[in-house]
């Protein structure tokens, strides 16, 4: 799609912002978006890959469709799967394809659901709305009434020591914003205030987040973003070896069978570290991290699994 227009990634700190009128507070502050991942360079099955843009591609022309059905001209998508896997990737080769904006809300600094409305209505059309890692920015299950239930009783403990002290009480800048809230900035009224925007969440651990969160009509694509296949190594050793066949590549198949490994594992392995790298020695080093992988697995070691609980 033709580029035309300098594209800008949003975050939602607070900030003032000069105008014609003096300096007025703004909920978005932005930088120019630069980030030069495409589809072309998305390690990804090329058949997903060719599904993914032609949903995309519907929505972008699907003025008059939403119109004709009588819903809000959005659509959600949800990118799941472990660390390292390309979730953040994809988002970016989303908003290079449909050239948008990109709003990234750190829910942890919307302090309630009036302000998460807010945030709604400041973004523009053509733009993607994003929630990474959703499963962590929040308590919006169940658990959060078990938790407010377990800390009432040592809020009344200390209430009266608290309230005795010099100074006054603390304000409370925790997040306030509900599930009800999340589901109404979804789907809500509100939503459909502008048009043609993306809605995307991300998340390591799916079967953690309560299902009217997800459900078609609110997350209408689910993307799981997996452990590196061989057609993406294929595609991976394509573009950092520029090889398309190796003596290699059999055994890095077969080990890819027997173990789990990100796309971001695979593509550092195959990243040349000196200029006496070449294909034969990055293979060699990737063929070679997978076997260790294997071993580790064989031992018990969790492998790539492990790896990844260590990082949330």
């Amino acid at each position: 799609m033709a580029k035309n227009r300098q594209r800008k990634l949003f975050t939602n700190i607070s900030t003032h912002q000069w105008s014609d009128g003096g300096y007025v507070s703004s909920a978005w502050s932005h930088v120019v978006f630069e980030h030069p991942k495409t589809f072309d360079t998305l390690a990804m099955d090329p058949a997903r890959k060719k599904e993914i843009k032609d949903d995309l591609d519907m929505f972008k022309n699907g003025k008059d469709y939403y119109a004709r059905v009588g819903k809000a001209w959005k659509r959600g998508y949800l990118l799941y799967g472990p660390p390292g896997t390309g979730k953040s990737a994809m988002i970016a080769a989303m908003a290079n394809y449909l050239d948008y904006d990109i709003y990234d809300i750190e829910l942890t600094s919307v302090h309630s659901n009036t302000d998460l409305r807010r945030l709604f209505i400041e973004t523009t059309s053509k733009s993607i709305i994003v929630i990474e890692d959703i499963d962590c920015s929040l308590d919006l299950t169940g658990a959060r009434n078990k938790k407010k239930a377990a800390e009432e009783g040592k809020d009344k403990k200390d209430g009266a020591a608290a309230s005795g002290k010099a100074g006054g009480e603390k304000r409370d800048t925790s997040s306030k914003v509900t599930l009800s809230g999340l589901l109404n900035f979804i789907d809500g009224l509100w939503s459909a205030c502008g048009g043609e925007r993306l809605i995307v969440f991300t998340t390591n651990h799916v079967e953690k987040l309560d299902p009217a969160l997800i459900r078609r009509g609110r997350m209408d694509k689910h993307i799981e973003m997996s452990y590196c296949g061989f057609d993406a190594f294929k595609f991976l050793a394509k573009t950092y070896l520029d090889v398309e066949s190796h003596a290699l590549f059999g055994a890095v198949g077969e080990l890819l069978r027997q173990v789990d490994m990100t796309p971001a594992d695979v593509a550092e392995n195959l990243t040349p570290k000196s200029v006496d790298d070449d294909a034969d020695s990055c293979l060699a080093a990737l063929v070679k991290a997978l076997e260790e992988a294997k071993e580790k697995k064989a031992r018990g070691g969790g492998g790539q699994e492990e790896q990844d609980e260590e990082e949330q």
